[in-house]
């Protein structure tokens, strides 16, 4: 059994929690926010504190932060010598008080608190500074019905990159093809067989290969068509900058 104490209230710890608690071979020993309210409905079935001096002793201390958070919150651990690990992808392991063993273990997935996850589809990228940590992390993360990735911190600042693109950008044009629905009153539910469908296809084929529209083609004519439907500056910014680089990627002009 391995046991867990989860320090802080958002997304990603909401989804930890729920999913450590789900494991028959993780005990979560006590939740940890510096806003007990935040944690309070769940108090009934774990031990939540809004105190660090009341923290107990626990194999791993999970810290679902916010990034500006964790480096003075690992200073302010009244312990040394117990293993630390945070869950973000773009800070550095080395920002963590290295008074403690410092690892990283992150879950590379988008979290909302209401959207349910299937942690069996999430993969973990795990990071130690002590060698000996490895296999717990491992664990951890096999507990949970994940599969795990060891990485250097370089390689998790690229992922997280290019997880912005593929998760934060998309979702954004999601929101501005919501946008132009909404202009002429069209229903954006529409749109969801093909959003499936695109993110369908590139789990069998690459990006590049399941490119298709105009841009691709170098139909110029429905470009010129689709700009003069632009009514938003944004958009059509958007619009035209995507346009150009679809077609430098495939050789169109």
């Amino acid at each position: 059994m391995i046991s867990v104490i989860l320090l802080g209230a958002g997304n990603v710890a909401t989804h930890l929690y729920k999913a450590f608690s789900k494991s028959e071979t993780i005990a979560v020993k006590q939740w940890y926010n510096r806003t007990r309210a935040s944690i309070s409905s769940y108090a009934n079935e774990v031990d939540i504190t809004d105190a660090l001096v009341e923290l107990k002793k626990a194999d791993i201390y999970i810290m679902a932060v916010s990034d500006d958070s964790i480096e003075k919150l690992s200073q302010d651990l009244p312990f040394t010598n117990r293993l630390v690990a945070h869950t973000s992808g773009s800070v550095s392991m080395h920002d963590l008080d290295k008074k403690n063993q410092i690892a990283v273990f992150y879950p590379l997935q988008t979290f909302s608190k209401d959207a349910a996850i299937n942690f069996n589809e999430v993969p973990i990228c795990v990071e130690v500074y002590e060698k000996q940590n490895l296999q717990l992390l491992k664990d951890l993360a096999e507990a949970l019905g994940c599969k795990s990735h060891k990485i250097t911190t370089e390689q998790r600042r690229v992922l997280h990159l290019a997880a912005v693109f593929v998760n934060n950008f998309t979702n954004q044009l999601y929101r501005v093809g919501h946008e132009i629905c909404e202009t002429k009153n069209i229903d954006f539910n529409i749109l969801k067989p093909l959003i499936a469908e695109t993110a369908k296809k590139v789990q069998t084929i690459t990006p590049y290969m399941a490119q298709t529209g105009p841009a691709k083609r170098g139909d110029k004519k429905t470009i010129k068509k689709q700009l003069k439907l632009i009514e938003n500056e944004e958009h059509e910014v958007i619009y035209k900058l995507l346009t150009s680089s679809i077609k430098k990627t495939h050789g169109q002009r």
